[in-house]
């Protein structure tokens, strides 16, 4: 039997993907040019009541952008290979995260900056550290950090180890060359706590 063959995308899906393009262009250079719902649009091509076919606010077109972005940084357990040594699963995690703030430094940086005023932001943001929080935590306690309740547990660890990583990264990607000193940094860190050091 045939295998069957993946649809290409839609003309509604490639249209879409085109709208949060042209966004994430207008962030790189959004201090010289404000983003607006027009300037959007006519990056992606169309005309704004079209986008509006797709998006009802520019805030839902940088939700949507968001969410694009975040999924690479979202773990998953069987992906991740709990098996393997943590020092490794670390190194891969926190290159994984400076990956996407190398390529998508402005819209994670956004994330960061518009979360509070964009709800849906803040929700996306917030789940993917959740997220990631869990796995780690396993990750700990598998190399045999507590876990328990409380400040000292693998979870309550992983949590400010997930958070400080973020915040290291937003900082260091405002800098040339930061993104680099810091994955080594935060690999180093994250080890050290790995083993009770």
């Amino acid at each position: 039997m045939a295998a069957k063959r993946r649809a290409a995308p839609s003309k509604g899906d490639q249209r879409e993907q085109a709208i949060l393009d042209a966004a994430e262009a207008l962030l790189e250079r959004e201090r010289a040019e404000p983003m607006t719902v027009e300037s959007i649009a006519k990056g992606a091509g169309i005309s704004r009541g079209s986008l509006y076919f797709y998006f009802g606010s520019k805030q839902e077109v940088l939700a949507a952008l968001v969410a694009r972005t975040v999924a690479q940084l979202h773990m998953d357990e069987q992906a991740t290979g709990l098996d393997s040594p943590g020092r490794d699963i670390v190194r891969r995690a926190v290159l994984n995260t400076a990956r996407a703030w190398r390529e998508h430094g402005t819209v994670m940086r956004a994330a960061v900056e518009f979360g509070p005023e964009v709800p849906e932001i803040a929700a996306l943001w917030h789940a993917t550290i959740a997220n990631n929080t869990t796995v780690m935590a396993r990750v700990l306690a598998a190399a045999g950090l507590p876990d328990v309740d409380g400040p000292t547990g693998a979870a309550a660890l992983a949590e400010a180890l997930c958070w400080m990583t973020e915040r290291a990264f937003y900082r260091a990607s405002t800098r040339p060359g930061g993104l680099e000193q810091t994955t080594e940094t935060l690999v180093e860190i994250w080890c050290r706590v790995l083993s009770g050091e």
